[in-house]
């Protein structure tokens, strides 16, 4: 198979994930291949066929290195599962700044923050230029949390370099009818917005929320609180940045019930940054219920996993599956691997639809 072309946006610790993993897949020792993957295959695409061919960040001590050197760059702190990554030989370019680097976290040691590239912004042409010479097919949103305007100028360049664009964070476009019809116009796939983990916390409350419908308990009250220590929690300690992915985490949940809980009754979202977690994200999820006679219940569970391997797993089947809408000629939200991969999709489904609706959408039984 040719090559899955993509440029990435954001060289952090999520980016440094999938990465690796594209190496990892290629050095794997044969019957192994598929240990960790939702597909190994899709659409006769494999992990090793993803290529960077373009990188852009804002911190200077990935600015001008080779992609494989920069994802382990500070403030980079997850774990290292490849021993070994080849060069790329593509280097990190400077990006647009706009509201990419919150002003709380200049406040931090730069061990655990960005520190600002002295280098000259990249203006939308140049991005463009890059995008299109770079032979880019898929851009790859990496953007830290909040980032509505930078989120949104990159939506734009890949729209004017004629680049798909698969957005990870919690901005919404794939799930925005109008930008949604902004891509379709241009026979554009896009897939978002906000990825759901491997096994995260996301995915499980909605499991155990399905599972409460299921079993007719009575679904009262509910909370997810995850702490971490990586740059992503310490920029969500601005609450102005966090109303998006609230919004999305918590309709995640909510989409599953038929009968939404009262917003007093239901808390999800990301609770504090703890600096010696680095990468590893810890999830206390309680659930308050009612079961047979009225009788209460409560279930609370604890889970904890390397927050960035979680979600490259998702990333690497959504750019195999946007490459396949490429090839397919198909433009516009891609509605079930957008429901099956990320939070808050152009329409909901639940996970069981999801699974579904995006097995068909890989074997050609639908095409959106």
């Amino acid at each position: 198979m040719a090559k899955i072309k993509i440029a990435v946006v954001g060289l952090g610790n999520c980016a440094s994930s999938l990465i690796q993993g594209i190496e990892y897949y290629k050095r794997v020792d044969a019957g192994h291949e598929s240990v960790g993957l939702m597909h190994e295959n899709i659409g006769g695409y494999l992990p090793r066929d993803i290529e960077v061919v373009a990188a852009y960040d804002i911190d200077r001590r990935k600015v001008g290195l080779d992609v494989s050197k920069a994802i382990f760059a500070p403030p980079n702190c997850t774990v290292q599962f490849c021993p070994e990554v080849s060069d790329v030989q593509v280097k990190v370019r400077m990006g647009k700044v706009l509201d990419g680097l919150s002003e709380h976290m200049k406040d931090y040691d730069e061990r655990a923050t960005f520190v600002l590239s002295r280098e000259k912004e990249a203006t939308k042409e140049e991005i463009v230029t890059n995008l299109y010479d770079s032979g880019a097919e898929i851009l790859v949103n990496y953007l830290p949390v909040g980032s509505e305007n930078a989120t949104r100028f990159y939506a734009d360049c890949a729209l004017e370099a004629g680049v798909a664009f698969i957005n990870n964070i919690p901005v919404f476009i794939a799930s925005d009818p109008e930008w949604a019809r902004k891509f379709e116009e241009k026979k554009l796939p896009v897939i978002g917005d906000d990825i759901k983990s491997q096994l995260g916390a996301t995915i499980t409350h909605r499991m155990l929320a399905d599972l409460f419908e299921k079993r007719g308990v009575k679904l009262e009250r509910t909370y997810q609180l995850n702490t971490g220590g990586n740059t992503d929690f310490l920029n969500m300690l601005n609450r102005t940045r966090l109303r998006s992915k609230k919004k999305s985490k918590t309709e995640a949940v909510q989409s599953i019930l038929s009968e939404k809980l009262p917003a007093e009754n239901i808390h999800v979202g990301p609770s504090d940054y703890v600096p010696w977690q680095k990468d590893n994200k810890v999830c206390f999820l309680r659930m308050e219920g009612r079961l047979f006679g009225n009788v209460p219940m409560n279930l609370e569970l604890r889970l904890s996993v390397e927050d960035s391997p979680n979600s490259a797993g998702i990333v690497i089947d959504s750019i195999r599956c946007c490459k396949q809408a490429l090839d397919r000629g198909v433009g516009g939200a891609l509605i079930s691997p957008s429901a099956y991969f990320m939070k808050h999709t152009p329409r909901q489904f639940t996970d069981d639809e999801a699974y579904q609706i995006t097995e068909d959408y890989i074997a050609g039984k639908r095409f959106h």
